[in-house]
């Protein structure tokens, strides 16, 4: 049974940083793809950005590009969301989410919350002064 969990979230200052994980179990890493999503209140559940662990890279949404990254522990199992420069508009729960098995049109259709086959259970960040 594939779980993700994650963890990290917190309430921080406008400017500062803050990094989530994400521990996937059930599944080995090494050729999936981890997405991560956001859902602010009273908004949608928006795309932030995606991993395709059998090559490494990487996808943003515009509004995060050059702020967040994403980085990956194989040996650990676990994915990051590194996240910096933080704005008020960051605030939102943020969830982990798998694509067991990516198409090779992944880099296309990453943001596609359908296209996931499990997901986390979400954790805060707000940013707030």
């Amino acid at each position: 049974q594939v779980q993700l969990v994650e963890s990290g979230g917190d309430q921080v200052q406008p400017g500062e940083s803050l990094r989530l994980s994400c521990v996937v179990s059930g599944v080995a890493l090494n050729y999936c793809a981890i997405g991560w999503f956001r859902q602010a209140p009273g908004k949608g559940r928006e795309g932030v950005g995606c991993i395709d662990n059998s090559d490494g890279n990487t996808w943003y949404t515009a509004s995060v590009k050059g702020r967040f990254t994403i980085q990956r522990d194989r040996a650990k199992k676990t994915v990051y969301l590194d996240m910096s420069k933080l704005k008020p508009e960051d605030t939102a729960v943020y969830y982990c989410a798998i694509i067991k098995y990516p198409p090779p049109t992944i880099g296309t259709v990453w943001d596609s919350e359908y296209r996931y086959d499990d997901w986390g259970q979400g954790t805060q960040v707000t940013v707030s002064t």
